[in-house]
């Protein structure tokens, strides 16, 4: 699966005018991105405007070290749709802007009732931000910080030395996670100093090219290097999603659906996919052996059909229909030797009259034609049809009744009335 992170250059905080705080809401003419065709080594490298960045299978926005704070608080225990301004409520104290200014999010692992971290943003930037990619056709799944706090008794941290102008002989940035939290600053002054971490605490140290000699001069070590790029797509694997409550993407099905499809596509599931794949052929395979023998059994019934047709009526010269043309040829025989059939005048009065409603007189009229007997009925009521019909249908006859007459005949096959 492949992933386009893009690396959003700091908010300028300098802005002061109306004309430079709404230009500062613009999305920048170009953007950093790293194109990786696994999310693990980078495929593509560069610098292009929003619209002309490479397609990807997922999108990730990383953020830059300063503009993302962490507080640890205690989680309140809140339904979803008030979460956001129970935590505001929490936060409220700490913050140094008003709560509709900031955009909050729930760091990685955070649960109610119990202690989490909390990044606070800049929140009309940031959606400005998102706004302006989605125009520009690039829809953002997911946002990320450059640095998370590490975990809480690891005993561990992690440090980046980083120059945003490599141009300008200043001293770099250092971006320092510990347990207690994320904090951004030069390295100029006392305070990167004071801020070092002690000697039990374990630290991974790293820097841009730009940074990594002046990173060895101040700890006095070697610094391994960590370009700009290999840095955003390990930011990229963060277990957390910055676009939450009113920034979260909108779509959430169709886009976890696509999650789905993205993540069996990755080389991960290629043997979940070879399978469903061999189970898909199986049962098709199966299908098709149980729709052969199922067509080799009609086959097989009517070719036994047609010899059973041809074996008791040698005459039959070309069988069509052998079930129409047996019964056809066995009438005839059975008129041939005078016997009565189930549709013949005798069996039609025998029926009739066995199923004859109770307390009614003798027929007055009858009449018979083409395999239906009609016999006069006037002053039947719906009880004396319904008797009638029943018992004739216990006998395998029908009955139908129109203008004061009974008409009765053979029931056909499907169970409707009519002449066999």
């Amino acid at each position: 699966m492949s992933i386009l992170v893009i690396q959003l250059p700091a908010r300028d905080r300098l802005s002061v005018r109306a004309a430079d705080a709404a230009s500062g809401l613009r999305l920048p003419a170009e953007l950093d991105f790293v194109l990786s065709a696994d999310g693990r080594r980078a495929t593509q490298v560069g610098r292009a405007a929003p619209a002309l960045l490479p397609r990807a299978d997922s999108v990730v926005l990383v953020l830059a070290e300063a503009d993302v704070s962490w507080h640890r608080i205690d989680v309140p225990k809140a339904p979803p749709a008030r979460l956001r301004a129970a935590l505001a409520g929490v936060l409220e104290d700490t913050l140094l802007e008003d709560e509709d200014h900031l955009h909050l999010a729930l760091g990685p692992g955070a649960a109610g009732g119990q202690p989490g971290w909390v990044a606070v943003m800049h929140r009309a930037w940031l959606a400005a931000m998102l706004a302006g990619l989605e125009q520009s056709g690039c829809m953002v799944e997911r946002v990320v910080p450059s640095s998370l706090p590490t975990d809480a008794g690891s005993q561990a941290g992690r440090g980046h030395f980083f120059d945003t102008d490599p141009g300008v002989d200043v001293p770099p940035w250092l971006a320092l996670a510990q347990p207690d939290g994320v904090v951004c600053l030069r390295l100029a002054g006392a305070l990167a100093r004071a801020l070092q971490p002690p000697a039990d605490i374990s630290v991974h140290w790293t820097a841009t090219p730009a940074a990594a000699s002046a990173a060895e001069r101040w700890l006095g070590a070697p610094v391994p290097v960590m370009t700009a790029a290999e840095r955003a797509l390990e930011a990229a694997q963060a277990p957390v999603n910055l676009r939450q409550f009113d920034l979260a993407a909108r779509h959430r099905g169709t886009r976890a659906l696509r999650d789905v499809g993205r993540r069996l596509q990755s080389p991960e599931w290629r043997p979940v996919r070879w399978g469903l794949a061999a189970l898909v052929g199986v049962q098709l395979l199966g299908l098709n052996a149980w729709a052969w023998q199922q067509r080799q059994a009609v086959v097989e019934r009517k070719e036994a059909m047609v010899q059973l047709l041809r074996s008791t009526h040698p005459g039959v010269r070309a069988v069509l229909d052998a079930p129409v043309q047996m019964e056809r040829e066995t009438d005839r025989l059975r008129a041939a030797a005078g016997r009565a059939g189930d549709s013949d005048l005798e069996a039609l009065l025998a029926a009739a009259a066995a199923a004859w409603p109770d307390g009614q007189g003798p027929v007055q009229t009858l009449r018979f034609e083409g395999g239906r007997l009609t016999v006069a009925a006037p002053g039947w009521g719906e009880a004396q049809l319904g008797q009638f019909r029943e018992r004739l249908r216990a006998a395998g006859y029908a009955a139908e009744a129109a203008e004061g007459r009974v008409t009765v005949s053979r029931r056909a096959a499907d169970g409707k009335g009519g002449a066999a």
